[in-house]
């Protein structure tokens, strides 16, 4: 289930959020506090932020992740490692990607950057429809020593046809 974010995950996303394997290809190491979490879920919460539009995936009565956008046109999200490879963040995505361009009418695409070495998530991207962009080269310093590579995908619009053209 698709829901909008409540305080009450907070020790759920701290959970995920503190783990290395969740954080190993995220735009920033693993968090250190609680109140670093928190201030990720309260940007969650914006519910009326023009540029988000985020949802926590919830099973089975718990908070198992997120997805959405964060910034739009940008689109990503966060699974718990208890629930990778399930289909779970394809289900997501699948519902969420139209919601965003319902809410970003005026985006002529939906992006996604993620690691190149996360081939879980490039092929996550490709089954969606996104396509490959670019890649570029050691742009993004992971915590304070390694420099990374961002591959960067996009997902158009697509445009209804024009009158003329449904016959």
């Amino acid at each position: 289930m698709l829901r909008r974010a409540v305080p009450g995950d907070l020790d759920a996303f701290h959970e995920m959020m503190t783990d290395a394997l969740v954080m190993r290809y995220w735009s920033r190491p693993p968090h250190t506090s609680v109140d670093e979490t928190r201030r990720f879920l309260e940007h969650m919460m914006q519910y009326d932020a023009q540029d988000v539009d985020e949802y926590v995936l919830e099973y089975e009565g718990g908070c198992i992740g997120k997805a959405g956008s964060w910034r739009a046109p940008e689109i990503g999200y966060l699974l718990h490692p208890d629930h990778w490879g399930k289909g779970f963040a394809t289900e997501a995505l699948q519902a969420v990607i139209p919601r965003c361009f319902a809410k970003f009418a005026e985006a002529p695409a939906l992006t996604a950057e993620c690691d190149p070495r996360n081939r879980a998530s490039v092929a996550l991207l490709h089954r969606l429809g996104f396509r490959h962009q670019k890649t570029v080269e050691k742009d993004f310093l992971y915590g304070e020593s390694e420099w990374c590579d961002t591959a960067c995908f996009a997902l158009p619009r697509l445009q209804p046809p024009a009158p003329d053209d449904m016959r």
